[in-house]
């Protein structure tokens, strides 16, 4: 960890022009194009806002429900997610929404950050194709746990779209606002490196046995 948070000077100077970017211009710009591992990365700037928004897409060679699977196992998520220290799930609402509480791992000299997801499921349809899931920050569903930070905003949808039996289409879109003090510069930056190495995260969590091959019963409603 030490390691890696030693290098976040040397990743900023390689991508200052990316975090410089005039705000006036808006629209999704591709920040990211990982060719070997058909994933793409976009930011776009919202008006009158410093923070930009991020939408992160790959098609996974992976079935619909094994995918299902993964983003649903929230004891699991520490596994893959980016920068997560501890995960766990606060309430099971109903068969399509629960919430679950997340903290993330700062950089050195910044403290960490914590956050109250609440997750409902749009099940797949016959004249919607996909699933998605649409999480939204809920910051006073439980009182501030110092040191840490209750982070204004980790606010985004992840939308599964089945291209054939064995590929689907992951697609993340959303806007993070970490709360306290930290400049506008470094969140952006975690914002362009957070999606991406949650879709690789994604991708190895889900060839694993329990998740790709399980007669388990699904959790939650996906299908109507």
């Amino acid at each position: 960890m030490i390691a890696a948070l030693s290098m976040l000077p040397v990743l900023a100077i390689a991508d200052v022009d990316d975090l410089h970017d005039d705000p006036t211009k808006l629209g999704w710009k591709l920040t990211k194009n990982d060719i070997r591992h058909s994933i793409k990365v976009y930011t776009k700037n919202e008006e009158g806002q410093k923070i930009r928004s991020f939408r992160v897409e790959a098609t996974l060679d992976a079935p619909l429900e094994a995918l299902l699977r993964v983003q649903t196992d929230v004891d699991n998520f520490s596994r893959w997610y980016f920068s997560s220290r501890e995960i766990k799930l606060l309430k099971k609402v109903s068969d399509k929404e629960f919430y679950f509480y997340l903290i993330h791992d700062a950089p050195i000299g910044l403290a960490d950050r914590d956050v109250i997801l609440r997750t409902t499921i749009e099940p797949m349809t016959a004249k919607r194709p996909y699933v998605q899931f649409t999480m939204v920050s809920v910051p006073d569903y439980l009182p501030p746990r110092p040191p840490n930070v209750r982070m204004e905003a980790e606010n985004y949808t992840v939308r599964y779209t089945p291209v054939s039996k064995t590929q689907t289409l992951r697609v993340v879109e959303g806007f993070i606002n970490p709360g306290g003090s930290s400049p506008a510069w470094a969140i952006n930056f975690v914002q362009g490196k957070g999606p991406y190495t949650n879709m690789m995260g994604m991708r190895r969590m889900v060839n694993l046995p329990q998740y790709n091959d399980t007669k388990e019963p699904l959790p939650y409603k996906f299908f109507e």
